[in-house]
């Protein structure tokens, strides 16, 4: 059996993970899932380096560890996702997850961004999700994919679904947040959704 490996921790995007690519077939593992344990610095200037790092990462201590070798039938696979806001020359970006500090609550992350986005219209308050998925194949090749999803900065918090900047995300195909959505409504329009179908239709799985 093929297995999927998916560089993270983040429990909230491994839901999202497993349900879309629940039929390939494959296993789909979490870091911890895989026992992997390293730390990895997210240290490149785009998503795209973000990813490739992680997903390289995870790999090469899969490898490392392994005295049979490398898993032929294994992919290793990693996300770097984040929010950019037009009118705040696109912040967080590369920085969404550790905007105002890693250990700071997405609860006061969004307020932040909603205060300073206050009196701005809303055509001026353009905003979209970006992910890109960087993919290590078994005999080491590495593919990128990246996707978007558009959308605005609303004027206040909605919604108990989703994680992160989900709250605070509008989209105007369903006229509300992305945390009002329920899991199979975002999944077919979140920029993880699209960049995850992206990477199987890429991948052949």
């Amino acid at each position: 059996m093929k297995r999927i490996v998916f560089a993270t921790g983040n429990e909230g995007k491994m839901r999202e993970i497993r349900d879309i690519l629940a039929d390939t077939g494959a296993a789909v593992l979490s870091m911890r899932d895989a026992g992997i344990d390293i730390s990895v610095t997210e240290d490149g200037a785009t998503f795209e380096e973000n990813a490739a790092i992680k997903a390289k990462a995870a790999a090469a201590h899969m490898n490392e560890r392994d005295v049979n070798g490398p898993h032929t039938d294994t992919y290793v696979l990693a996300d770097d996702s984040g929010l950019e806001v037009d009118y705040l020359n696109r912040e967080p970006g590369v920085f969404s997850a550790r905007y105002m500090g890693e250990d700071t609550s997405y609860e006061i992350k969004n307020q932040a961004i909603l205060d300073r986005l206050s009196g701005v219209p809303k055509e001026q308050r353009t905003a979209r999700f970006v992910c890109a998925i960087a993919a290590v194949l078994p005999d080491g090749e590495t593919k990128i994919v990246r996707e978007t999803i558009e959308g605005y900065i609303g004027d206040r918090p909605a919604g108990e679904n989703g994680f992160g900047y989900d709250p605070i995300f509008y989209v105007d195909e369903y006229g509300c947040s992305t945390a009002e959505l329920t899991e199979e409504e975002k999944n077919a329009i979140s920029h993880r959704g699209k960049a995850l179908r992206s990477m199987k239709k890429l991948l052949g799985l």
